[in-house]
């Protein structure tokens, strides 16, 4: 006959090493929630404590002039047809005259465009400084607890993302800027005066040349300004900045996967939101961590971020996906799980 007490005593060692096996799996996989940052992140209604309050108004002015900036770039219709009236009748002075006169105005929306990438990265480094102090003892808390600064965070990567998208669609901006450089160097060779308040010199040319020749340049201006709060921080560890990246990454999948959170949105334009500020700062961190986003000791769960893309409604996040695919750095490293690159093909 079995010993009762024997068996039962059998059945609570196994039931033990069940768990502890299933504890050291989840451990290993890192995919269990508990693993990851289990909190809802308020990106609708987060308001600054004091302690945030400082911040928060410095990075609000930005913030506010960056609704109108995607407004002026949706809107912007370029100068095509003067340029190309003026190119095809090089001795019509009128017709000269004309194309300069609109290309003017739009080169000085440009200029525009571009200085506010610098005043987007002040904006930025305002952040990092906030949420990599030592005022809480890692990422998850300055985000869970400082939710108004993590939700500028959110909208600076919102509208990298949207800014680099108009940008991409729109081949007049680099037509518009080229022609205009033409024009002003042979204008300067001739000593012909180049009126008009929107004229840039030389040296601020050659740099508004270069934002634009970028496929994505307000996202290079983040990257840049990113890796630069790294390198003038040299008391403050990477991992402080990078971790800061890839647990927004981690916020915004868990509160898409989950039913409890995810149900707590008040429209469907917050879950866009969401996904667009995870593939930002996939990116981000892509650029700035030394091995990226793709890599086996990458803290970011790449394989269940884009399983959060594709279980959405496919058109609405082709957008989102063609941004892993073209626009990161080391997608295409040999080190790369072929696994991730099949569910981005």
């Amino acid at each position: 006959m079995y010993n009762s007490k024997k068996v039962s005593q059998l059945e609570k060692y196994i039931q033990f090493l069940y768990l502890v096996m299933g504890n050291l799996l989840k451990v290993l996989t890192c995919t269990d929630l508990e693993q990851e940052p289990n909190f809802f992140l308020d990106f609708e209604n987060a308001q600054p404590t004091e302690a945030e309050r400082e911040t928060w108004e410095e990075v609000d002015v930005v913030l506010q002039d960056a609704r109108a900036i995607l407004d002026e770039l949706q809107a912007y219709k370029g100068a095509g047809q003067e340029i190309r009236e003026a190119i095809q009748n090089p001795n019509d002075e009128a017709l000269q005259d004309q194309a300069w006169a609109a290309v003017v105005p739009l080169v000085g929306k440009l200029k525009k465009f571009y200085e506010f990438s610098q005043r987007l990265e002040a904006a930025l480094h305002s952040l990092l400084r906030a949420l990599t102090n030592e005022t809480y003892s890692d990422s998850m808390q300055h985000l869970e607890r400082e939710q108004a600064l993590a939700k500028q965070f959110a909208e600076i990567l919102h509208f990298t993302l949207r800014f680099d998208e108009l940008k991409m669609i729109n081949p007049a901006i680099q037509n518009d800027f080229s022609y205009y450089r033409r024009t002003l160097n042979r204008m300067r060779i001739n000593n012909v005066p180049a009126e008009g308040e929107n004229e840039v010199n030389n040296e601020l040319a050659n740099r508004i040349s270069l934002f634009y020749a970028d496929a994505t340049p307000m996202l290079k201006a983040l990257s840049d300004g990113t890796t630069k709060f790294v390198s003038e921080n040299k008391n403050l560890p990477i991992e402080n900045t990078t971790d800061v990246l890839s647990t927004m990454a981690s916020v915004c999948k868990v509160m898409l996967e989950t039913p409890e959170y995810r149900s707590r949105f008040s429209s469907e334009a917050t879950v866009s939101f969401c996904l667009r500020v995870m593939v930002g700062v996939i990116i981000l961190y892509d650029y700035v961590h030394p091995v990226g986003a793709f890599a086996k000791s990458s803290k970011i769960d790449m394989k269940g971020c884009i399983k959060v893309l594709r279980d959405q409604p496919p058109n609405s996040v082709e957008g989102l996906l063609n941004a892993l695919r073209y626009t990161t750095k080391h997608l295409n490293d040999e080190s790369t799980a072929k696994t991730i690159k099949s569910m981005l093909q």
